[in-house]
């Protein structure tokens, strides 16, 4: 399996855009698919290829894990962005990020981030087979990523580098391994990185993620707006004790430092991987993709049904599925959350700017109510919808604004509640 050879690079994002343009050492960037248009790319970007930069398409939306089989449209998208960046590879996550639907006979409800897929039979089976459909719908190689997870599930069969070793060999697939994310599982499920690293087929991995996060009672959390901690450049300088890895990223995606903070991160991730001193890919022992039936629908419905279940229960309030820690689903349902808010107000930014403090815990209050069921800019609008029939917010010329607001994208403005009728 020969590996294009990456280097150093950063996540390239539009508030440090100028900054990864003269950041000496930056040998090629990663793009989040979703937030690119191949007929419209950042100056920035089109800059950096000239330049020679290698740019990847990083996607978040395919849901590789989930139940049902990659959408059509989604993998179109995500191959045009790869043709557009000429891109060596495009990557995506080892998560569900939907579940419910005709399949399960239950509403279709978006996550808004990424969650973990369980570590069964019948998981890596669904996995697999939707793999190898997203592998045939694009013009280059995919990597997918291991992600971090503040929850377990009940009655896994492997460990994670178990369930990673075995997709890769029955799919062919390459791998993207975060180191941050086995730092997350060790703090959060009590996982050993260096277990991890000796199960992964580590001649599969395409590059590595890096990046920082912080700790709150008890609970790891992957924020990516945190400085790298040691505990991650140690587990960085393992896999490089193992394996010389064909690229390394440092990931930042908010609260962005001062450009000379990020080129210190990028030298401590080149001395980690210098530090591990492996000079050259291991051996293969995987033996390459094999013929596999298709996945029976049976199976298809049994991993549904239990991430239907489990989806339900953080954005729905449904019970918490048997054998599930409540606390930390908990700690998840308020993550997810959080994380929707904090989105809404990138792709939606008047949101905050017109409703000042209110907005976080307003949206918040919303979440808990109202699933999201259409993406975030779907989730926008039924946000402002119903705090303009509610009446809100109180403050005339604030609410005056909403309403422009949401007329101006979604045609005529919603009643308050007040006076619609019963029917």
């Amino acid at each position: 399996m020969v590996l294009e050879r990456l280097g150093t690079g950063i996540g390239w994002r539009p508030e440090i855009a100028d900054a990864v343009e003269h950041m000496p050492g930056v040998d090629w960037v990663e793009v989040v698919a979703e937030n690119t248009c191949p007929g419209h790319l950042p100056e920035s970007l089109r800059r950096l290829r000239e330049r020679g930069v290698t740019v990847v398409p990083h996607g978040v939306s395919l849901g590789l894990g989930g139940a049902d089989r990659p959408d059509g449209e989604r993998l179109r998208a995500l191959a045009e962005r790869a043709e557009a960046l000429a891109a060596p590879l495009v990557t995506e996550h080892i998560a569900f990020v939907r579940a419910g639907g005709p399949r399960t006979a239950s509403p279709l409800l978006e996550a808004g981030h990424l969650l973990p897929v369980p570590r069964t039979r019948d998981a890596l089976d669904v996995l697999c087979e939707n793999v190898r459909v997203a592998q045939d719908a694009l013009p280059v190689p995919l990597a997918v990523e291991n992600i971090a997870a503040l929850i377990a599930w009940p009655g896994e069969e492997m460990t994670e580098g178990q369930f990673l070793y075995d997709l890769a060999d029955r799919t062919g697939v390459r791998l993207l391994i975060d180191v941050a994310n086995l730092h997350t599982n060790h703090v959060n499920r009590g996982e050993d990185p260096a277990k991890a690293l000796s199960e992964l087929p580590v001649e599969a991995i395409a590059y590595v993620h890096v990046a920082g996060g912080f700790e709150r009672d008890g609970v790891w959390h992957d924020s990516h707006a945190h400085p790298v901690p040691p505990a991650v450049l140690d587990i960085l300088g393992d896999l490089a004790s193992r394996v010389a890895p064909p690229g390394v990223l440092l990931e930042r995606d908010e609260n962005f430092p001062e450009p000379a903070e990020l080129e210190r991160e990028l030298t401590a991730i080149r001395a980690a991987v210098a530090a591990g001193g492996a000079t050259a890919a291991a051996d293969s022992r995987l033996g390459g993709p094999v013929p596999v039936a298709a996945v029976p629908e049976a199976t298809r419905q049994r991993v549904g049904l239990a991430q239907a279940a489990v989806l339900s229960s953080l954005v729905a309030g449904t019970p918490v599925p048997e054998g599930f820690d409540r606390v930390r689903m908990g700690v998840q349902a308020r993550a997810l959350a959080g994380k929707r808010a904090d989105v809404v107000a990138k792709v939606a930014p008047e949101l905050p700017e017109i409703l000042g403090e209110s907005y976080r815990p307003a949206f918040l209050a919303y979440a808990q109510e109202q699933p999201m069921t259409g993406g975030y800019r779907r989730d926008a609008l039924d946000f402002a919808g119903r705090l303009l029939r509610e009446g809100r917010p109180a403050d005339r010329a604030s609410r005056r604004r909403l309403r422009a607001w949401w007329q101006h994208r979604a045609g005529p403005a919603p009643r308050r509640r007040t006076l619609l009728r019963r029917a």
